[in-house]
């Protein structure tokens, strides 16, 4: 079996090249079928920074975290899809991980969640991504699925701007076993230092409640976009 990695950006110039070349040397290259860049149409150098570092690299026909990953996963030739933020940084050897927990059954999962700042109330957050239950699935935790698992879900939700991992999580768990792997996957808190700790959470929660509970996506997408600085949406 062979994993094709699928990264979707949108002005990620400053993490790119470092996230590729992270990926090529601390894992076995002979798992990786090929790493996907899926660009959302970045008015940074994004584009040409991962094209020089010799991987595929498109420019999604639309823009939005879902669109792209679907478009990147129509691309790829792998057995299994592995979609990783690009400013998140899986543990050395991943892709050995990857490969067991498929072989044992388990046709989609994730890590456990460590940002890269000592705040205590982000290690808070990370703690509860020990626990295996979909509410505590997000996206930095990164992703994968067997081809034929993500083809019978129908992929992501590509009306999605928001929560579109956790639609997808919670689909496909009525249908297939889940490994949440007991290793930490290292992300930014960019998003945290920029809106603030404990108001960004709050804002988290909230639209995780409202999307639990039915209110329409675009009113969660305005709720976005009015409180929430450089959400990329």
């Amino acid at each position: 079996m062979t994993i094709s990695i699928i990264i979707p950006t949108f002005n990620e110039a400053s993490n790119i090249q470092r996230l590729i070349s992270y990926l090529k040397n601390n894992t076995n290259p002979k798992h990786i079928r090929e790493i996907i860049v899926i660009d959302g149409g970045s008015t940074d150098a994004t584009v040409v920074f991962a094209k020089a570092m010799k991987v595929r690299v498109k420019v999604a026909e639309q823009k939005g975290r879902a669109a792209q990953m679907n478009e990147g996963a129509k691309m790829a030739t792998g057995d299994i899809f592995y979609f990783l933020h690009a400013d998140s940084f899986p543990p050395e050897n991943f892709t050995t991980d990857i490969l067991a927990a498929v072989e044992k059954g388990f046709e989609s999962g994730c890590y456990r969640l460590q940002f890269d700042h000592p705040h205590k109330w982000l290690q808070l957050m990370c703690w509860f991504t020990h626990f295996n239950f979909s509410c505590f699935r997000f996206g930095d935790q990164s992703l994968f699925i067997s081809r034929e698992l993500f083809e019978k879900m129908g992929g992501y939700n590509s009306k999605m701007l928001l929560l579109e991992d956790q639609d997808l999580i919670c689909r496909m768990r009525k249908k297939a076993r889940f490994k949440l792997i007991k290793r930490n996957i290292l992300t930014s808190p960019r998003k945290y230092l920029q809106n603030g700790f404990y108001r960004l959470q709050g804002i988290y929660f909230l639209l995780y409640f409202l999307y639990s509970i039915g209110i329409p996506h675009q009113k969660l997408v305005q709720l976005y976009r009015r409180n929430i600085s450089n959400g990329k949406i």
